[in-house]
């Protein structure tokens, strides 16, 4: 239960990040407001690096093309192409193939952990979902996952969800020789350094854009880059060293339960009766698989 708290906690956070961006939206490009936190972040946890670690492990010229992988493959792919998906399609459809991370992630949990998708661990995935299938009836009704002008974004959301997956599965393997702090500052210097050409060329980022920034505005970009690419990233590591990245991806479910909450309390969304017993089933599913998986 305890593991579950923490879990909750990382989800909460990471169901932050669509208010967070509404308020940036009008501030900053999606490109921007994606990565000049991330950059923050980065340069926020360097430090952490600098601390005294006896038990700490030189990485070779291997790990570091690992490293590489892991915040190129995962973060970059994960966040672009959730970003530019979304400006390409619709707000539906991203909640939708969202729900397909849990699912990505125990597939790759499956094949590069050897990790086992047990009775218990498939019926909580199944309830998770039609909890959340029941919270985006009004999501599902809006989606246009087909239609022409439209594809692009749906395969780039897609796209971003793969390298969500993928960046959890396979950091959990880099933690046999490293710690959950040096895995997640490694990845994210790679990444940052990666977004710098879509900084300067796809969408020229200058520092003038801050001038513009209201009390929300800065609210906003304070929570992306401590809590949502710092705090819950931190939790979601630590959890992961004592869970299978299977059990773990099944809390991701709770996402959109927040942030339906969040919504409602935040940004003013009517929180229909159909979402409340959603949230419920969702969160029943969770402490099902925190509770009684060995």
């Amino acid at each position: 239960m305890w593991y579950f708290t923490l879990l909750a906690l990382a989800n909460l956070i990471w169901a932050g990040q669509g208010s967070a961006v509404k308020f940036l939206a009008t501030k900053l490009g999606p490109i921007a407001i994606t990565f000049v936190p991330f950059w923050i972040t980065t340069l926020l946890l360097i430090p952490l690096l600098f601390r005294h670690n006896p038990k700490r492990v030189k990485p070779t010229p291997k790990d570091w093309l690992s490293f590489a992988i892991a915040g190129i493959g995962g973060q970059v792919l994960a966040q672009l192409g959730m970003t530019w998906g979304i400006t390409r399609s619709l707000a539906s459809n991203a909640a939708i193939l969202n729900l397909l991370i849990p699912v990505i992630s125990a597939v790759l949990a499956s094949l590069m952990l050897h990790e086992k998708l047990t009775r218990l661990r498939m019926v909580s995935f199944g309830i998770g979902l039609a909890g959340v299938l029941l919270m985006s009836v009004e999501d599902l009704r809006n989606s246009a996952f087909l239609d022409s002008k439209m594809l692009s974004g749906n395969l780039l959301i897609l796209g971003g969800c793969a390298g969500s997956s993928f960046y959890n599965v396979y950091c959990k393997g880099l933690m046999q020789r490293f710690q959950e702090v040096e895995i997640l500052i490694y990845s994210y210097i790679f990444a940052s350094l990666a977004s710098i050409p879509l900084l300067i060329w796809v969408e020229p980022f200058s520092l003038h854009s801050f001038a513009a920034f209201d009390t929300k505005a800065w609210l906003a970009f304070a929570f992306l880059a401590i809590f949502m690419y710092g705090v819950s990233m931190l939790l979601f590591f630590y959890v992961l060293q004592f869970l299978d990245v299977t059990l773990a991806s099944v809390s991701l479910y709770l996402v959109p339960v927040f942030g339906v909450i969040l919504g409602a309390t935040l940004l003013g969304e009517r929180l229909s009766p159909l979402a409340m017993i959603g949230a419920a089933v969702v969160l029943a599913a969770t402490i099902l698989i925190m509770r009684f998986d060995s």
